[in-house]
């Protein structure tokens, strides 16, 4: 129901805003490049969220998502064999590490839910199986990723377009899920009432204002994802969104009261650790602190090389000085001389 609803309000924003009723042609071509990439798209949303079906808490589920620049590594290798430095493969081990660790920690509290043996084992191969659903969504997101870069290579970058049939095209596909959504629709028609408005005015279901804000918050994210994609280099999409994974991270154990242990905080360090690795932030900062330093060591330094010459220049024009008084005592003594001397050639020797 929340990926039914958040693609709903983006094809019907698209079409008002960006196709203008349908008047404006796509760049893109569908059927070439849009019907894969759109594929891609709906299978990632969809298997994303329904990983919480199967006993998968906010938490490992954001930690999971943030290994998207590790199934991008592997994908660049298997499918375009490409080949990276050494610091790449340092990040990527942390982040598998990582996702790792906090995965065992959930282990963990998956079996200690219940005190039935059989109910534990119900649990875990439910968590298992969400787990596995998250692995292929994580590859199946990479995928995407690298196909629609060659997709923008091919014929520019249009982000506008580019939402508005990733979430136009796949709604035909909801139909396989039209059970489940009546089924949730029941369930929020019968929520408590919300308590925000007078309920004799507008009696609207929780849960209906839930998805509502859902709808608008989700929208303007992935919106700026794909304008910050047409604008700005990979690696900063990359950190910008993994900054914003961990900052819903953080919200989520707050808010929630979600469960994390030492384990778990030690699963997030890797994974944010390898991520900014990876992004290679470490390096431009050091990069950035060296020409820092460059920058102020040279104004130092010329700053010196003023200081210097100012100093040579009040030394010429203190001499020079100097030589003007010196040469102004000997025209005054040369002038005294001049006077005596014609002292004595008008009145005589004595």
């Amino acid at each position: 129901m929340v990926t039914f609803s958040q693609f709903l309000f983006i094809t019907v924003e698209g079409f008002l805003r960006t196709t203008k009723m349908g008047t404006v042609r796509n760049v893109i071509p569908i059927r070439s490049s849009y019907i894969v990439m759109v594929t891609l798209f709906f299978m990632t949303s969809v298997v994303n969220n329904y990983a919480f079906a199967f006993k998968i808490s906010m938490p490992l589920h954001l930690i999971f998502r943030s290994g998207s620049l590790m199934a991008n590594l592997v994908l660049g290798i298997i499918l375009l064999k490409k080949r990276y430095h050494m610091s790449k493969y340092v990040s990527v081990a942390m982040i598998t590490a990582g996702i790792i660790v906090a995965t065992l920690a959930s282990v963990a509290d998956t079996k200690s839910t219940t005190d039935n043996h059989d109910d534990d084992m119900v649990n875990f191969m439910h968590w298992i199986f969400g787990i596995v659903t998250l692995t292929v969504a994580l590859f199946m997101s990479a995928l995407m990723g690298l196909y629609q870069e060659n997709v923008y290579r091919s014929y520019g970058k249009h982000p506008d377009e580019a939402l508005f049939y990733n979430h136009a095209l796949p709604l035909p596909f909801f139909l396989l899920f039209y059970k489940d959504l009546y089924q949730h629709v029941l369930i929020f028609n019968n929520s408590d009432i919300q308590n925000y408005f007078i309920p004799e005015i507008l009696p609207i279901p929780i849960h209906w204002l839930y998805i509502m804000g859902n709808m608008i918050t989700q929208y303007l994210c992935i919106k700026s994802v794909f304008i910050l994609t047409a604008e700005c280099p990979s690696l900063t999409v990359t950190l910008v969104v993994t900054l914003r994974k961990f900052i819903s991270l953080l919200f989520s154990i707050i808010y929630f009261g979600n469960r994390f242990t030492a384990h778990h905080w030690l699963g997030t360090s890797l994974v944010f650790a390898g991520t900014l690795l990876f992004t290679e932030v470490f390096g431009n900062i050091y990069q950035y602190t060296l020409k820092k330093r460059d920058v102020v060591s040279r104004r130092e330094s010329e700053q010196e090389k003023r200081g210097g010459v100012r100093t040579m220049k009040g030394r010429k024009m203190k001499d020079s000085d100097d030589d003007e008084c010196e040469g102004d005592d000997v025209k005054r003594g040369r002038k005294g001389l001049d006077g005596i001397k014609k002292g004595h050639s008008v009145n005589g020797p004595s």
